[in-house]
């Protein structure tokens, strides 16, 4: 009996930071997947800032690695802190340079997001500009559930989260992400 191939998941975070709260819960979002996904974390932090100067000498090596690891992957996950009411600088720089390229590689992407955060609203502001950001290129949202890591630091030890409401909310919305890639694998196969 063939076992069905895994689903591969980008995961992506928007903070940079070395003890990052999105960086720790990305890791647990890819140890709560369901057995048919799987999670391969790229980073973003060799990206050179977006500008168009640099794009006409030729795409940085940094910039076409993710380009490629985003059209191989089957969907995309992000974690993303909020930044003065939006999307960090990191996370909308990725995308910037990802925006320059032919073919789009965010086109037709299923993703899912969720947000830590230090502060009560858990990155729901951030969260909002970013689907709003990626819709424009393409990306299908997997809209529910959402999640939301209000009050970050209560939640996480060592590096681990271990807030067992949050690792229900994150496995919760990993198995709604699984069935929301395959319904979209299906639309646009």
């Amino acid at each position: 009996m063939n076992t069905p191939a895994h689903l591969q998941v980008l995961g992506i975070c928007g903070s940079l930071r070395q003890k990052s709260y999105n960086m720790a819960a990305l890791r647990t979002a890819g140890e709560l997947m369901p057995p048919g996904l799987k999670l391969n974390i790229t980073g973003i932090g060799e990206l050179p800032i977006y500008n168009f100067d640099v794009q006409e000498k030729g795409f940085p090596a940094p910039a076409t690695k993710l380009r490629d690891e985003i059209l191989a992957a089957d969907a995309l996950l992000f974690a993303s802190p909020e930044y003065n009411w939006s999307v960090g600088a990191p996370l909308k720089n990725a995308i910037d340079w990802m925006s320059r390229f032919q073919p789009q590689p965010f086109n037709n992407k299923p993703a899912a997001l969720f947000s830590a955060t230090g502060g009560p609203v858990g990155g729901a502001r951030g969260q909002y500009d970013l689907r709003r950001i990626l819709s424009g290129l393409g990306v299908h949202w997997l809209m529910k559930p959402e999640v939301f890591i209000g009050m970050s630091a209560s939640k996480f030890a060592d590096g681990k989260l271990t807030d067992e409401t949050t690792r229900k909310f994150l496995t919760d919305q990993m198995v709604a992400f699984e069935d929301w890639i395959k319904r979209m694998k299906r639309a646009f196969a």
